[in-house]
């Protein structure tokens, strides 16, 4: 689980309640509550979002919320570059061959979609162009979930906004009773504020975390594909583990690469 995304939302509605507490009490908290209003700001929001995507991209989107909780399943630059710096050594030691059987346990299918290619001795070039074409496809699916939040997060404000007219024309309608101006008033504002929440605690950090994994994702397997054409190529595991630490800041170097160094042998 990510305990970033888990905690910040946690942290988000604790802060949200303390400053309705601390300035009217815990009784307060019933002012902030109004069914119409919250059915209108996230009905009416979800329903344009629901109307700029397909149906099973909407779907798809709302079910990301899970994927910004949960702690990517991707692992981490590091260990990519220390698998594939293994996969040099037992290349060389015992030719391409060899890395068939090494696919036997893993776990990762771009990677071994791509170690197949190269065992198969699949042109340098129509392996390059298969790998990217996956990893392309791969992106455009991750931003269509991060359109899906990002849209939410538009639409959240527009329709509290469009929520607080309405609850101003009501109220205008009834000047008459000076006493309901101001409850009427309240309630006519409650809509901006659930609007504001949907953007700015729920939908614009979800879009975020998204998009940080995305990248993350992508990276990686960027770092997969360089790997295994170098490893194609015949280059020195030192040579590899040098080009594709260049994906990784200065701090994170030391912890790539094997034991071995990926020595020459």
């Amino acid at each position: 689980m990510d305990i970033a995304s888990l905690a910040g939302l946690v942290l988000g509605f604790v802060m949200l309640i303390f400053g309705i507490v601390s300035s009217g009490g815990v009784a307060a908290i019933g002012n902030f509550i109004d069914v119409p209003s919250i059915i209108i700001t996230i009905g009416g929001s979800l329903s344009s979002t629901l109307a700029s995507n397909k149906l099973p991209d909407f779907i798809n989107g709302l079910k990301g919320i899970t994927l910004a909780i949960k702690e990517p399943q991707v692992g981490n630059p590091a260990e990519v570059i220390s698998n594939i710096i293994n996969l040099s050594n037992i290349s060389r030691k015992e030719g391409l061959l060899a890395l068939e059987e090494a696919t036997h346990d893993m776990e990762d299918e771009f990677l071994k979609k791509g170690i197949n290619l190269v065992v198969d001795g699949t042109d340098p070039d129509l392996v390059r162009g298969i790998l990217e074409t996956d990893l392309s496809n791969v992106e455009a699916r991750h931003k269509k979930v991060c359109a899906f939040w990002d849209k939410w997060a538009e639409m959240g404000p527009a329709w509290g906004m469009i929520g607080t007219l309405c609850g101003l024309v009501n109220m205008l309608k009834n000047l008459e009773d000076a006493s309901t101006i101001g409850p009427n008033m309240a309630v006519a504002l409650l809509t901006t504020l659930y609007g504001s929440l949907i953007a700015n605690w729920l939908a614009s950090p979800t879009s975020a975390k998204l998009q940080q994994n995305n990248a993350l994702e992508i990276m990686m397997k960027e770092i997969t594909v360089e790997g295994l054409l170098s490893i194609q190529a015949g280059e020195n595991p030192r040579v590899i583990e040098e080009k594709l630490k260049s994906f990784l800041a200065p701090a994170d170097r030391a912890a790539a690469g094997t034991e071995e160094g990926g020595g020459d042998e």
